[in-house]
């Protein structure tokens, strides 16, 4: 007997409704009076479910992101966000001070800042560790916590569980990184965002099944390594973190005369996350491959068409603006913040809500940020409505005249998102149909 004629034949078939109604189906027909619909299930998921196989193998030719960056790792995990995470550095310096504080006996400590031992972690053995660093001090550094909120993190080997360092090391410096994941508890892709500073695994998403990863631009390495260009603002060498293969297929290939004749004329790494993070806002993108977006990190097509590269990386490049809160787009916002009070995010009938008649943000009874269209409000990135997280983590806080500042740029960058979106799905369509041949090997 052959191989061909051992292999398994699989058949599918749905059954939708009530369960009475299933019982009475199911009481009246059998396997072989079922509308059965044969598979033809294969690498690399086998799965048992039909599914449109011509989308599939188009699909498949588009370069997985964990390709695209050899490099990559999950977020920080610290197990003690309550201790080591606040939205003020000075507050945070002063917890640790006490943490630190050899006057204070264990126990006073481990009950003041609620803390409990696990299997990696005894707080005693960290921190007579932590007592121990003089440079504790300098380990206070800007955490990328959720969408758009940038919070303070005591990034210290001893303080948080999985630190990720291998990896955060290179964030730490001038840097960009794509965040994302490999699978969505449902379907619908909206996981994509990036930073410049070190990141929490559940930013974009809080469900375990989308723990986030993070694939830096640049690697930052020694001084006996020659390979490398000197980062502008720390003066350290780096080297991008994209496979050799695609950087060269590039600039071979995508150049205005659509051949590579000068070193000088390759395309900045910059540009190529740009073009990805682009085609990763498409909607139309989102939309197409949204039941393999929803079992495996995303895979990006790449053109050779110059112009609509070109065209493409320009729009990626203002959505990174936009969502670092960078781009000069973003002023004059298009929120305002009205009312007299004392700033506090309430909770209740009365406190944090929305008015869609009057596209109005309230914090509370008096005070509210007007100019919010419904859409804004209810724009989602990864699993949170962002412009409702963002207040809601803050509930009982009075805000500051810079958060008030930040909620309005917010705002501004959402509704310029889903302008760009609009301009991006334009030209998407373009792209399968001038697909760049990309062929990549095992670094």
């Amino acid at each position: 007997m052959t191989t061909k004629e051992r292999q398994a034949k699989v058949y599918h078939a749905d059954l939708w409704g009530l369960r009475e109604d299933k019982y009475t189906w199911l009481s009246e027909h059998d396997w072989e009076t079922s509308d059965w619909q044969k598979l033809h299930p294969h690498s690399e998921f086998y799965l048992f479910v039909p599914r449109d196989e011509a989308v599939l193998e188009r699909y498949q030719k588009f370069i997985k992101v964990t390709e695209i960056f050899p490099v990559s790792s999950t977020g920080i995990k610290t197990h003690r966000d309550h201790f080591v995470i606040d939205f003020d550095r000075n507050t945070l310096k002063r917890r640790i001070q006490m943490f630190l504080d050899p006057g204070l006996p264990d126990d006073m400590v481990r009950t003041s800042f609620k803390l409990r031992d696990n299997r990696d972690w005894k707080m005693v053995d960290k921190r007579k560790s932590i007592q121990n660093d003089k440079a504790w001090d300098s380990k206070t550094v800007p955490y990328f916590y959720r969408p758009f909120d940038i919070r303070w993190l005591f990034y210290h080997y001893d303080a948080v569980d999985f630190g990720r360092e291998n990896v955060m090391y290179h964030i730490l410096h001038e840097n960009i990184a794509l965040v994302t994941c490999r699978q969505q508890k449902g379907v619908g892709f909206r996981h994509a965002f990036v930073t410049d500073v070190v990141g929490d695994g559940n930013a974009i998403s809080l469900h375990t099944r989308e723990y986030n990863c993070y694939f830096p631009l640049y690697l930052y390495i020694t001084p006996e390594d020659t390979a490398g260009e000197l980062s502008p603002a720390s003066g350290l060498l780096r080297k991008t973190n994209l496979a050799r293969e695609l950087t060269a297929t590039i600039n071979r290939e995508l150049t205005s005369e659509g051949k590579l004749t000068e070193k000088a004329s390759d395309i900045d790494p910059r540009n190529i996350l740009h073009y990805i993070y682009a085609v990763l806002y498409s909607i139309v993108y989102r939309e197409r491959y949204a039941e393999f977006l929803r079992i495996d990190f995303p895979r990006v097509p790449f053109t050779k068409g110059v112009k609509l590269f070109q065209k493409l990386a320009a729009l990626g490049e203002r959505l990174v603006d936009l969502h670092l809160l960078r781009s000069s787009e973003l002023d004059p916002p298009i929120a305002r913040f009205q009312g007299e009070g004392d700033n506090r995010v309430q909770t209740g009938k009365k406190g944090l809500r929305y008015d869609a008649e009057a596209q109005r943000v309230y914090i509370n009874e008096e005070q509210f940020f007007e100019g919010v269209p419904a859409e804004v409000w209810e724009y989602p990135i990864g699993g949170y409505q962002v412009c409702h997280k963002w207040l809601k983590d803050r509930k009982d806080r009075c805000l500051s005249l810079e958060e008030i500042k930040t909620y309005c740029r917010i705002v501004t960058a959402l509704s310029k998102t889903i302008e760009i979106q609009a301009d991006i799905d334009t030209l998407y369509p373009q792209v399968e149909k001038t697909l760049l041949p990309i062929h990549l090997e095992s670094e």
